[in-house]
């Protein structure tokens, strides 16, 4: 009842709204630059310091690493005289942006690879962190910020969140830029997040009529090149920062969102239904099963016999047929409301009115 109440509300919100009135956005909130991106960095490191909470024994891999990093610093030791219960073997990320210079600090995120049943109190070891090609470009090491916590014995346990995954926030430093010239491109390309030929259309159109002359196309229904203007070469930020903020009204297809996990149903704006008669309804059977006990009489030949017994009910719901047509958002709520269909019966009904063709908008469900 609550989440059909919740889905209720929802769809009055939209209905009360005028259906053919579209926020404004900027463009900087529908679409980026291509070029100006993060880029992934990863590392595999050691956690030390925990409080008995790290791996078992029979974890092949940290017992190498650790013998590793020991050989390195010049202490010899074999591998069975290593106890690594406060140590754990864990993965490092950490998303780094292409403007980021040597000396910037990176959040990064520690995670753990074994069996080590939490990494609170344990400080990372120096990891460095590579790209995809295989250089480094960052290097890690600092105490971990963790958001949960696990403890037990031997006949309970508790836990909080996630204690496996921790944070080290300004815990990477930036050892490598990414070879990048950013104020020497005489061209721009902008990419909608959502692919429109109608917004990137519009998008060029604004950008023309801002810069003032033919500087900008829609190349496809993502993508919209820009011809930097002269008064703008080697000099760009204050171009991508005009062009960020100027506010276009996107358009988008119709769509139809189901959630059937959850039970949820979101209609986009421009969703419309043809004219179509609706009638749903549930069929409910129930049986239920019994025995019944027979005794023979009293100083009879008789024997004591156990019957089966069968109850069986049969309920339809008798429900009529609705004519449903939306023209606007509002007429196509009103018209499921009058159907009294809850969110799991709007999941049929809108299957079914796709499959005859009455429904005018995709349907994805998720």
């Amino acid at each position: 009842m609550r989440l059909l109440a919740c889905f209720v509300l929802s769809l009055l919100v939209f209905a009360l709204c005028p259906p053919m009135e579209v926020q404004a956005v900027r463009i900087k909130d529908i679409a980026s630059f291509s070029g100006v991106r993060d880029n992934q960095l990863i590392g595999y490191g050691l956690v030390v310091g925990l409080p008995g909470t790290g791996d078992k024994k029979d974890s092949v891999f940290t017992l190498s690493s650790m013998k590793n990093m020991l050989d390195k610093m010049g202490i010899g030791v074999k591998s069975s005289a290593l106890k690594i219960k406060n140590v754990a073997s864990v993965m490092v990320t950490a998303r780094m942006p292409v403007s980021a210079k040597p000396g910037t600090r990176l959040d990064v995120t520690v995670s753990s690879v074994g069996d080590a049943s939490s990494l609170a109190g344990g400080v990372l070891l120096q990891t460095a962190l590579k790209g995809v090609d295989g250089k480094i470009y960052g290097l890690a090491q600092g105490s971990l910020t963790v958001g949960g916590y696990s403890a037990g014995g031997q006949a309970a346990q508790t836990s909080k969140n996630v204690s496996t995954v921790g944070l080290i926030p300004g815990g990477a430093i930036v050892e490598r830029g990414i070879p990048f010239e950013f104020n020497q491109q005489d061209h721009l390309t902008l990419n909608l997040r959502s692919a429109d030929f109608s917004t990137a259309q519009q998008i060029s159109e604004r950008l023309n009529e801002a810069i003032g002359g033919s500087f900008a196309r829609a190349v496809d229904a993502t993508s919209v090149s820009i011809t930097v203007p002269p008064q703008y070469r080697n000099n760009l930020v204050p171009l991508m920062a005009s062009v960020e903020n100027l506010e276009v009204t996107p358009d988008t297809p119709a769509k139809v969102v189901v959630d059937e996990k959850t039970g949820t149903v979101v209609l986009g704006r421009d969703v419309r239904i043809s004219r179509a008669a609706v009638a749903h309804g549930n069929l409910q059977i129930t049986v239920q099963e019994g025995e019944q006990v027979s005794q023979p009489g009293p100083f009879s030949q008789g024997q004591t016999v156990v019957t089966p017994k069968t109850d069986l009910e049969a309920r339809e719901e008798q429900r009529r047929l609705v004519m449903v047509e939306g023209a606007t958002l509002q007429e196509l709520v009103d018209g499921l409301n009058a159907i009294g269909a809850t969110p799991r019966d709007l999941i049929s009904i809108l299957r079914t009115l796709q499959a005859s063709g009455s429904l005018h908008a995709a349907l994805e469900v998720l």
